[in-house]
């Protein structure tokens, strides 16, 4: 590198430092008016693929070699951005350096070999505009993108003009982005809780999210002829009220839902920009401590629930296990992903409309209740290391009509529809509207559930009672009753299945697998057709 001119140092300019060797990552200290940074930029781990890029324009012919050194400080450099030309001193250049500026720069120099000779005045066929910005970052200013268009401008020209610090400062700071017809300032870090990375953004808007030698895959950027066009990021169809609350959400404040519509139209979005932890915090539920069972207790519907976050909790231990033997009894627990900490004691709810026999206590499911019910029981099964034929609860009953079979054959896998129920003296009833008590009379006779009371326990495992002989020699069949089960929440009993005289056969084990039975926690039922049709309302003119 040559020294500065023989009329500077004559003229008593001041004196140049001692210019820098260059480190071996290409790094050199550069000085400003008034500290000095180190700046390092490696275009090496850039794969030189610039020439199957398809878009004609973009790419330079040839690559021009950049001569590491210093420009004079004083001295000042003339650079023509499109048609207006711009004049920056040696020590602006330097602050983000090695450039495009100052190879061009330390190049020309170079050329006239120290001496008087005029610099050539270089010329860039880009935005005046956007220059503007630059200049001011080179000038020692902090730059500020205004919105998504003034932020993909200054991107795209820190990355043609390779200026180091500027790439660093843009990679580092907010994401600008435009959400229906307004503009948000995203900040990187927000996305940082557990189960928010990756989400849209940074799947959708990777070239933000990447690393400065990684902006333009497979392009070289030393030898870009202009960089290509970068769409600002821009989410058309989505509310820019619901994301300005999920923002407000994601920096840590709460947020008061308002009714069902604005939760419905919070997960709708979260789960558009696939923020699965946010997620899991705004859908409904309740974490409570139960005193009179010393349990936490989480009650949650039966379409939030994760399978893979299934344990179970055995008796007499508060510790969860995912592996359990055959005989053990216990409870189902559940944790919601990436939010809680401890496993709660599962209560389902579902709000799907249900059968319940009450002459079985057999419960029939339909639709996408059915499939999610069968999910959780196969995830049980898996955790007891049982085959999913084993009968976790689920029955097949003999259609209407249809030849009863003996019970050994009723056992099938978990496709099927009816699973065992236990309704106990600790079960709130709505009945047809009313609250609806249980007590022991009518827990000996469940024909008495067709619409006057209850009963205080009804096993799973109890056979129907048959009415009194109308005479000697004949015998009346119970009456069926059915109760409709429009909102329920239910607990999940794992317990050893109770063995029955049809079981003891030749051939049969002397021990059954467990069985997964629900327990009762809330009803909401409607015992007729009348019932239902009263609670029926108009629809609105």
């Amino acid at each position: 590198m040559p020294s500065p001119s023989t009329k500077q140092r004559q003229s008593g300019a001041r004196k140049e430092p001692t210019p820098k060797t260059p480190n071996q990552d290409g790094s050199i200290a550069s000085s400003n008016h008034s500290s000095q940074s180190r700046v390092s930029f490696d275009f090496s781990n850039v794969d030189g693929l610039a020439n199957s890029f398809p878009t004609p324009g973009i790419v330079r012919s040839g690559a021009s070699s950049t001569s590491h050194g210093r420009l004079p400080d004083e001295k000042g450099f003339s650079i023509q951005i499109g048609s207006e030309l711009f004049k920056l001193s040696g020590a602006s250049i330097m602050s983000d350096a090695p450039s495009y500026f100052s190879s061009f720069f330390i190049e020309q120099l170079q050329q006239t070999d120290g001496t008087n000779a005029a610099v050539r005045t270089l010329f860039i066929d880009r935005d005046p505009e956007t220059f503007r910005e630059i200049a001011r970052h080179l000038q020692g200013y902090l730059v500020m993108p205004k919105d998504g268009r003034d932020f993909v401008r200054l991107f795209a020209d820190a990355q043609f003009y390779r200026l180091p610090r500027l790439q660093t400062y843009l990679f580092e700071s907010d994401i600008f982005v435009e959400v229906g017809d307004q503009h948000f300032r995203v900040p990187r870090d927000i996305f940082s809780s557990p189960g928010d990375t990756p989400n849209y953004f940074t799947l959708g808007f990777t070239v933000f999210f990447s690393s400065p030698g990684d902006a333009f895959p497979g392009l070289n950027p030393r030898d870009l002829l202009r960089p290509p066009a970068i769409h600002p990021p821009h989410i058309p169809n989505r509310s820019p009220q619901v994301f300005a609350e999920i923002l407000h959400m994601l920096r840590g404040y709460p947020l008061t839902i308002r009714n069902e519509d604005h939760r419905s139209q919070l997960l709708k979005d979260v789960r558009y920009y696939s923020l699965r932890g946010l997620e899991q915090k705004l859908i409904p539920h309740t974490i409570t401590h139960n005193a009179a069972r010393q349990v936490s207790e989480i009650v949650i519907r039966l379409e939030d629930i994760k399978p893979s976050q299934i344990c179970i909790s055995k008796d007499g231990d508060s510790s969860t296990s995912s592996s359990q033997t055959g005989q053990d009894s216990g409870w189902v627990t559940y944790a919601r992903p990436f939010v809680d900490e401890e496993q709660y004691q599962l209560i389902l709810q579902t709000n799907d409309v249900v059968s319940l026999d009450l002459n079985t206590m057999r419960l029939t499911l339909f639709g996408s209740a059915k499939s999610r019910l069968k999910r959780l029981f196969e995830t049980v099964a898996n955790k007891l290391n049982l085959p999913v034929t084993a009968p976790l609860g689920l029955r097949m009953m003999a259609a209407e009509g249809a030849k009863v079979q003996p019970q050994a054959s009723e056992i099938t896998s978990l496709g099927e529809e009816k699973i065992k129920v236990c309704i106990d003296s600790d079960t709130h009833v709505i009945l047809d509207g009313e609250d609806y008590d249980l007590d022991q009379e009518h827990l000996e006779n469940p024909q008495h559930y067709s619409g006057a009371t209850t009963s205080s326990t009804i096993r799973a495992d109890e056979q129907p009672r048959k009415r009194r002989r109308a005479d000697s020699t004949a015998e009346v069949k119970p009456q069926q009753v059915i109760w409709t089960v429009n909102s329920s929440q239910w607990r999940l009993r794992l317990q050893p299945r109770i063995a029955t005289a049809s079981d003891e056969v030749e051939g049969s084990p002397t021990e059954s697998p467990p069985e997964i039975i629900l327990v009762a926690v809330k009803l909401d039922v409607t015992s007729s057709q009348k019932a239902r049709n009263t609670q029926r309302s108009f629809l609105s003119a």
